[in-house]
C-alpha cells in the first residue's frame, strides 16, 4: 500500500511539473501571504483547531506554503506541515491549482503523519486584490502511532469557509 502511495506521489509531483498555464489572475510572484488553512487532520479534531499559515508564491506557478498550529489543551493536538501548491488555470479571479502537502500531526498523546493532494481554487474579490480565500478537495493519506500504526485512506474536503484565507503582501 504505501508502496503504491508513494508511487502515485510521484507520479502527481512529475504532472504538476509538466502541465498548466498561466493567465490572467492574480499576481502573486515574489508575494507572501499570510494567513490560515485547516486541511490537515487536525482540523476535525478537538474542536476544529486550524493553523496558521504563511505562502509566498517563488515562481509564477509555484507557492510553498508552511503550516503550523497547535492547541494546548488537556487533548493536546498540533499540526507543522509543509505545502507545495502548482497553478493548473488561471483566470481573472481565480487560480485553479493542485495542493501536495506533508505534515507532523499529534493529537490526544499519539502522531503521526499525513499526505494529501488534490485539486484547489483560490479566489479574489474584485478590488480586493491581496486576499485569496481557497478551497480543496481530493485524497489523504494518514499515520497515527496509537500502539497499531494503521493507515489510513480517506477523502477531505474543505469550502473557503474553513479551508483557508491569506492576505497577501
Amino acid at each position: 500500500m504505501m508502496k503504491t502511495l508513494v508511487r502515485t506521489g510521484l507520479i502527481l509531483v512529475g504532472f504538476f511539473l509538466c502541465t498548466g498555464e498561466v493567465g490572467q489572475a492574480r499576481e502573486l510572484l515574489g508575494r507572501a501571504g499570510l494567513g490560515y488553512n485547516a486541511q490537515f487532520s487536525n482540523a476535525d479534531r478537538n474542536g476544529h483547531t486550524p493553523a496558521m499559515s504563511l505562502k509566498y508564491a517563488f515562481a509564477p506557478r509555484s507557492a510553498l506554503e508552511v503550516v503550523a498550529g497547535f492547541y494546548s489543551g488537556t487533548a493536546g493536538d498540533g499540526v507543522v506541515a509543509l505545502k507545495y501548491c502548482r497553478t493548473i488555470r488561471s483566470e481573472n479571479y481565480v487560480n485553479f491549482y493542485f495542493p501536495l502537502g506533508l505534515g507532523y500531526l499529534t493529537s490526544r498523546g499519539t502522531s503521526g503523519i499525513e499526505i494529501l493532494g488534490g485539486l484547489g481554487a483560490e479566489f479574489f474579490i474584485p478590488g480586493v486584490d491581496s486576499v485569496g480565500m481557497s478551497f480543496e478537495a481530493g485524497l489523504s493519506g494518514e499515520t497515527i502511532s496509537s500502539g497499531t500504526g494503521s493507515f489510513v485512506l480517506k477523502t477531505f474536503g474543505a469550502s473557503f469557509l474553513n479551508a483557508g484565507m491569506h492576505y497577501y503582501f
